[in-house]
């Protein structure tokens, strides 16, 4: 096949350009009928926002270009089949759950895992068993789950029937998973992976090496985090006998809106074709410009470039820089918009950069963003000091939920304060975000330790989803009986 054939853009762009006239959903009728002030910006794409016409084919019964680009997909990821989802990698993983995962199953879970995964393991009424990962402790953040944990999780919990794991983390930071996934399919257990941020792993070394050429057997990438996508691009591999193809085309079907972005699946369709002809010149080139690019960070004496031990793979493509004069993730992040450099998130001690995938001979403006972030450290000062204030708290590397997803349905909730919430259990889920790991999960209990970092990273002024009560000090937590 012909990776830089791009079927469903070509028929989208032989859409636009045709002299159509729209008796059709949706309503603006090819960017006809928009609001006059926004027409300019919103005009181009509009034209494109079709529904499933003759000739456009249908994302839920593809026959034709969609059906080809996901063929052409999974050509270039080397798999059995590639979907293109329009919902997110969050799709994508509730997908791969519900897919593999019976009522009552034991699945084992890393522990710092997107909220997406939690609500799969939810919706599936699975037992889950938690692994706690190893820390970073020089970047004060989660990594990847240990191998020899996972074995003796199988031992405790033989009957498990599936193994979700996070790879790489938010950071850019990867462990090799062969070990894992050797064992569980020595077991017939499939290991399902979240990549979200590793849809250009395809790339050769010094990216990490994709869980798809490790033998994962269902991966999730999302393809608009790192390659040429519009928001929500992402996709779905299977490689594996292990699971259920029909199955997953079931749950894509349910859970997948019936009226797809067709700019969204052609710009994936682009990112496809893009990554393809990403070559062995455009590599170097790039590594070349981020080398430069970390070399001029590190001459900024107010802030350090945070590496990585010979034993962790790092992507390139991510940079994470800490303040050397006591500023806070958060308040160094703050300090950058107002020089209008924008990151992809803060902590309380790091900001992360997410990097473009150039080719050679493209720009970006990388030695500005060297001047200006200068410009916006310079002479400041913080209170922080340099201890990592957001530490993984499991001492028990394999934990289960104290109430069983069934249970929290039948049980009824009540608001109590950060103090009396310590020892009950949790009836919400609190996530700092990004990145979008709980804190504290629905069904377990709080401990001492993780109201202490929930106050801290409250006066950090984090943002968070769930925690409906904390702007008063207040936990939702489950009434004992």
């Amino acid at each position: 096949m012909n990776q830089l054939h791009t079927p469903l853009f070509d028929v989208l762009e032989n859409f636009y350009i045709q002299n159509k006239v729209s008796y059709h959903v949706p309503g603006h009728k090819n960017g006809q009928i928009f609001l006059e002030k926004a027409k300019s910006l919103y005009e181009p794409l509009l034209s494109v926002d079709a529904t499933e016409l003759t000739g456009l084919d249908d994302l839920h019964a593809p026959e034709g270009p969609i059906r080809d680009a996901e063929s052409l997909l999974a050509e270039l990821y080397g798999v059995m089949n590639s979907y293109f989802l329009v919902n997110g990698s969050t799709v994508g993983n509730l997908a791969m759950i519900l897919a593999t995962c019976g009522e009552g199953d034991t699945v084992l879970v890393q522990r710092n895992c997107h909220k997406s995964v939690l609500h799969g393991l939810m919706l599936a009424n699975v037992k889950p068993v938690f692994l706690a990962p190893g820390f970073h402790k020089e970047w004060g953040v989660a990594g990847g789950v240990d191998s020899k944990i996972v074995l003796e999780a199988l031992e405790l919990y033989p009957d498990s029937k599936a193994i979700i794991l996070t790879y790489p983390n938010y950071y850019g930071l990867a462990h090799d998973l062969t070990d894992i996934i050797t064992f569980a399919h020595k077991k017939n257990i499939p290991v399902l992976v979240d990549e979200a941020h590793g849809a250009h792993f395809k790339l050769s070394s010094p990216f990490p090496k994709s869980s798809l050429d490790m033998g994962a057997d269902v991966v999730i990438h999302s393809a608009h985090k790192t390659l040429p996508a519009m928001t929500m691009g992402s996709y779905l591999h299977i490689n594996s006998l292990l699971v259920d193809v029909n199955r997953v085309e079931f749950y894509l079907q349910m859970l997948q809106s019936s009226s797809p972005s067709y700019p969204i699946m052609g710009s994936l369709d682009l990112a496809r074709a893009y990554l393809s002809s990403y070559s062995q010149a455009d590599q170097d080139s790039l590594i070349k410009e981020i080398s430069q690019f970390k070399v001029g960070l590190s001459s900024i004496s107010e802030i350090e470039v945070l590496e990585h031990s010979e034993d962790v793979w790092i992507d390139p493509l991510k940079i994470s820089i800490r303040s050397k004069c006591g500023l806070s993730g958060y308040e160094l992040q703050a300090l950058l918009e107002e020089k209008g450099i924008y990151s992809e998130l803060a902590d309380p001690q790091n900001v992360l950069f997410v990097l473009p995938l150039l080719k050679k001979g493209e720009f970006y403006p990388f030695d500005k963003t060297t001047t200006l972030i200068k410009s916006a450290v310079k002479d400041q000062k913080g209170k922080q000091n340099n201890e990592s204030n957001y530490y993984w708290l499991e001492t028990d590397k394999i934990t289960t939920l104290s109430l069983s997803y069934s249970k929290m349905k039948q049980t009824k909730i009540m608001q109590v304060t950060f103090n009396e919430a310590i020892g009950k259990i949790s009836g919400e889920m609190v996530i700092p975000y990004p990145p979008g790991i709980p804190l504290i999960m629905s069904g377990e209990k709080i401990t001492s330790e993780k109201i202490s970092i929930l106050e801290n990273l409250l006066s950090l002024h984090s943002r968070f989803h769930g925690g409906t009560a904390l702007a008063n000090r207040k936990l939702v937590v489950y009434e004992e009986d």
